[in-house]
């Protein structure tokens, strides 16, 4: 099952800062369960599964949706890693969320699901749909569609918005110009160790 309905409070704790998942803060410095106070040093396959649970978590995806991007992005000529979070990045869930139409990807996933967004003038549903550069994203013209949105864009999700999308927040109209530059990512992770984590399965 995609989608984590679990405490996302107890996942940043353990895994550090995840946009996407969620924007409550904890004031506890160390991960949660009895033994979160415990440091000890962390073998190599666990700082791989850790950054392969960030990209999960914070793009809440599946094993086997990952594991499919992963051999996408294993196709395409380039370095996997960087790849692998282009093809996530350009996803219209968290296209949405990146444009601060709402506040976290479950969030913009939730507003996709129900038919709020219209990519090229056509309804969209589908949450992994890849957006191209020249894509026109508009929201429904309806007054519930206009109002949840409007109240999303008063307290964005993140502050800045990335150089390959451009918004015009009177008309509630969003053009991708390009492919996301591997420094405009929103979560901080080693992509690599995801790559390494995969090739060695």
């Amino acid at each position: 099952m995609s989608r984590y309905r679990g405490p996302r409070l107890k996942i940043s704790r353990r895994l550090g800062e995840l946009p996407g998942l969620t924007r409550k803060q904890s004031k506890k410095t160390y991960p949660a369960g009895e033994h979160g106070q415990q440091v000890r040093k962390p073998s190599e396959y666990a700082l791989r599964l850790e950054e392969k649970q960030k990209i999960r978590y914070n793009y809440g995806l599946s094993e086997r949706q990952l594991l499919k991007n992963i051999k996408l992005a294993k196709k395409v000529q380039g370095s996997t890693g960087v790849i692998l979070l282009q093809i996530l990045e350009m996803r219209l869930d968290n296209t949405i969320f990146r444009l601060g139409l709402a506040p976290t990807i479950p969030s913009a996933r939730q507003l996709v699901n129900h038919k709020h967004i219209l990519v090229n003038n056509q309804t969209v549903s589908i949450c992994s749909y890849q957006c191209k550069p020249g894509d026109i994203i508009t929201i429904k013209d309806k007054k519930s569609s206009n109002l949840i949105v409007k109240k999303h864009l008063e307290s964005p999700g993140l502050a800045n918005l990335p150089n390959h999308l451009e918004i015009n927040k009177d008309n509630l109209t969003a053009k991708v110009n390009g492919i996301i530059d591997r420094n405009w990512v929103g979560i901080k992770l080693n992509e690599l160790l995801v790559v390494e984590y995969y090739s060695r399965k």
